[in-house]
């Protein structure tokens, strides 16, 4: 949509418990310079109050194809007409489904069958209900209509399991509706990041590989397009939806991860490796399946191809962030990794039990050369935006000369 200054925003609420989210995706609308007004399903009241929405956006909100008062005058096709874009966040898996069938039976159907403005959905619901069948194949037909869908995100659901279905976070949609190049810190800077883990085969249905989500790196990456760059991810397997607003070069190995970035490396003005990349790899890949034989076995490794020091290692590198996720002595091997590798900077986080690994939050300590800053403990949004600012700052303090003169090129 671009800049969402003067944008008309009509904003679907369907029920289910991400509902809540809505009202924060109001308030950055809104404050984004969006024009935002509020439908609600007779569900969706069920768990957030129209009363609510309306002191957020500043208008009433519409909650019934009944409304004797506003239907007088056609109210639905007026709200239809009104809309630069019309945003269903959260959408149930319900209202996907009466949505593919072109079912018209409550004001916010009735609206999306009559709007000819952009739709766009962001899916809410059980990870079991996303995976169905039905539900799958709904979100396909939607999407060969031109509907676009934003998500679901992967994670910790309000019924206590874990995998794909959970709603975007406010600031992601956000971030997908409105790619405002040249209006940030990095505006016209072009960003490498990595992110997730590395595969390294053993044989053709065995790999090594880490703990790693890719949840930081991706988030990284989007909080970089927020703040206007140009950005292309390279990432590792990761069970995380594309993210918008960028490249995104998926990989499996470490040797994959590097021929990507150093295809991509001369133009880049930033690389922030926070890829959880293998340090070490088998050193023979078995063309057939090894069978279990004996009661032990020993796999010969070798090290793996080093990312972020063979970027580290050009003529002219670009500003170089690295990631250092430590089990105990942060600072310290932090500091080692700063100065062995000649970063620009480093974000270290503890790892562990219930730490850093497969999370939605996490807490970052950042280093560079004569420098601290703890950056707190919060979501992995929320730090990749303290962390891009914070990479915009240290930038602006270095000029490209110091930065080489540290390099040692």
């Amino acid at each position: 949509m671009g800049n969402l200054a003067g944008k008309r925003i009509l904003l679907g609420v369907t029920g289910g418990i991400a509902a809540y989210k809505a009202v924060d995706l109001v308030r950055r609308l809104t404050e984004a310079g969006a024009e935002v007004r509020v439908v609600m399903t007779p569900a969706a009241t069920r768990f957030v109050g129209g009363a609510t929405f309306q002191a957020v956006s500043g208008h009433p909100v519409r909650d019934s194809l009944w409304d004797e008062a506003a239907e007088a005058a056609m109210g639905h096709i007026e709200l239809a007409r009104w809309a630069d874009a019309v945003l269903v966040a959260p959408a149930s898996a319900d209202f996907m489904a009466r949505l593919t069938a072109g079912m018209a039976d409550d004001l916010l159907a009735t609206l999306c069958l009559a709007t000819e403005c952009p739709l766009i959905l962001v899916p809410a619901m059980n990870r079991a209900m996303w995976a169905n069948p039905a539900t799958r194949a709904n979100a396909a037909l939607l999407q060969q209509r031109g509907i676009r869908l934003l998500g679901p995100d992967n994670g910790a659901q309000a019924c206590g399991e874990i995998g794909p279905g959970r709603m975007l976070e406010p600031v992601d949609i956000l971030a997908a509706l409105d790619l405002r190049a040249g209006s940030g810190e990095l505006s016209g800077r072009r960003v490498i990041v990595t992110a997730g883990p590395t595969r390294e085969p053993i044989d053709p249905v065995r790999y090594i590989t880490n703990r790693s989500s890719g949840r930081m790196g991706y988030a990284v990456a989007s909080a970089a397009v927020r703040s206007g760059a140009d950005v292309v991810l390279v990432s590792g397997p990761a069970e995380i939806p594309a993210p918008y607003g960028m490249e995104l070069v998926r990989v499996e190995t470490a040797q994959q991860m590097l021929e990507a970035v150093h295809s991509r490396v001369g133009e880049a003005d930033i690389f922030i490796a926070a890829a959880a990349v293998a340090d070490y790899r088998p050193a023979e890949v078995a063309d057939q399946k090894i069978k279990k034989k004996a009661d032990n076995l020993s796999l010969d490794m070798v090290r793996a191809p080093d990312v972020l020091a063979s970027v580290s290692a050009l003529s002219r590198p670009p500003f170089l962030v690295g990631f250092a996720a430590e089990t105990h002595d942060l600072e310290t091997h932090a500091r080692i990794k700063l100065e062995s590798k000649n970063l620009d900077l480093i974000a270290a986080n503890t790892v562990g039990p219930d730490k850093g690994f497969d999370r939605d939050d996490n807490a970052l300590v950042c280093l560079w050369p004569g420098g601290r800053e703890d950056l707190g403990h919060g979501s992995k949004a929320t730090l990749a935006d303290r962390l891009i600012a914070l990479i915009a700052e240290r930038m602006n303090a270095a000029p490209a000369e110091e930065r080489q003169a540290h390099a040692g090129h």
